[in-house]
């Protein structure tokens, strides 16, 4: 890549000091010039130079938007007279947005978009795609997106697998169908979280789910201790025969929700607060103390939530089990949630994807970057204290450690 020469003027230095919008009116301003010198390296010539070797000529200037980390930058893409001038920096999208694009485009080809979500192709590329620019563009994101979602997961032990599941429409032989996208994330041995992977199923059904847990089991997953999720039928009878010897923790969240659904609107508030108590309990024992003082107290009021709760309650109390710092976010799958809702911002955009493929383009795009993000940030748990309880727990009850332990810590 060849140097720029970048020069700043004084009032955007001194708005560096007065605001968070001065990194924005810098960065735009060093954008602006590096396109400014790409244009003159490609046409051979800077602005008024005479020369043999000029390749042709500029045409004035087009703004473009471009959305950064650092807020919404304006910048003067040159133009050129006859051919056209293809700036390295809008090459560069992050590949989420590059799939995002991507998956418009794809609806506009095919003939399946919405007069919104033409809109929306027009607003973000400013023109229309032909099939030989969609396929381009799929050749250099679909061996990203495949190559990190096939990656070995055998290097280390993933004690905790939180799962769950999106529905998502796809459009299949001319109609659209409703598949579920298959995630699990996993929180290695040494704390940090991982995107293991993601998978479309026809449904939520145990085969699709033993599909997905096969798939990583293949390639490397091993040392599952704990496993959380929602209490999908599927979903748990596939745990059970994928992950023998392992713990589920059903989502202490989606139990509260069934057992006010179940209980009298009058009793929802109080019951909630016994609930609440329940499930922060200090131990096991304390745990069951304070669940038969909760069902002599509304068997005969809310019998049906009891129910729920009692038939719920060993499989939504497995976290107690784990020394105390990794209960709190081991106890329900809100942080399966919290990445549902960041894919579920850019799906909800395409609304129906016009293939499988664009769907595990853009979906497993969105995953790349979080997974990057959780590799590079902070540790998400320190794992010490687990390693040493384990040990601790696998000789009192003289049982070998599982396959892909590592007694490191953290």
């Amino acid at each position: 890549m060849p140097d720029y020469q970048i020069t700043i003027d004084g009032e955007t230095v001194q708005g560096l000091f007065q605001g968070d919008t001065g990194l924005a009116k810098l960065l735009e301003q060093v954008l602006n010039q590096v396109l400014e010198a790409q244009v003159s390296e490609q046409l051979g010539a800077e602005r008024y130079e005479r020369t043999e070797e000029r390749q042709g000529y500029r045409n004035g200037v087009r703004p473009r938007q471009l959305t950064t980390r650092v807020g919404r930058l304006t910048l003067r893409v040159p133009q050129v007279r006859e051919g056209q001038f293809s700036p390295e920096l809008f090459a560069r999208y992050q590949r989420s947005e590059q799939a995002l694009v991507l998956a418009l485009m794809e609806m506009v080809v095919n003939g399946v978009s919405t007069r919104k979500v033409t809109a929306i192709t027009e607003e973000l590329c400013g023109t229309s795609f032909s099939k030989s620019t969609v396929s381009a563009l799929c050749a250099r994101l679909d061996p990203l997106v495949a190559a990190w979602n096939e990656r070995p997961l055998g290097e280390q032990a993933f004690p905790f697998v939180l799962a769950d599941a999106l529905m998502v429409k796809v459009r299949e032989q001319e109609r659209v169908r409703s598949l579920a996208a298959l995630i699990a994330i996993g929180i290695n041995a040494a704390g940090y979280r991982e995107i293991l992977g993601i998978q479309l199923g026809d449904s939520e059904s145990e085969g699709s789910w033993g599909t997905f847990f096969a798939w990583l089991k293949r390639r490397g997953l091993s040392g599952v201790d704990l496993v959380v999720s929602d209490a999908h039928t599927g979903l748990v009878a596939s745990v059970q025969r994928h992950f023998q010897g392992c713990s589920w923790q059903r989502c202490q969240t989606h139990l509260a929700g069934d057992v006010l659904e179940a209980a009298p609107k009058s009793l929802r508030q109080e019951v909630h607060e016994h609930l609440r108590a329940l499930f922060e309990a200090p131990d096991l024992p304390t745990a069951r103390v304070l669940l038969r003082s909760l069902l002599d107290s509304y068997a005969s009021r809310a019998q049906s939530a009891m129910a729920i709760l009692e038939a719920g309650f060993d499989d939504a109390t497995a976290v107690l089990v784990l020394p105390e710092p990794y209960r709190r976010r081991l106890r329900t799958s809100n942080g399966m949630e919290r990445l549902n809702e960041e894919v579920r911002r850019r799906e909800r955009v395409i609304r129906i994807f016009p293939n499988r493929e664009s769907t595990i383009r853009l979906l497993g795009a969105v995953l790349m970057e979080q997974h990057e993000q959780w590799a590079t940030g902070h540790r998400y748990f320190d794992m010490a204290a687990y390693w040493q309880w384990r040990g601790h727990w696998t000789d009192a009850a003289h049982l070998p450690a599982r396959e892909g332990d590592t007694r490191q810590t953290a």
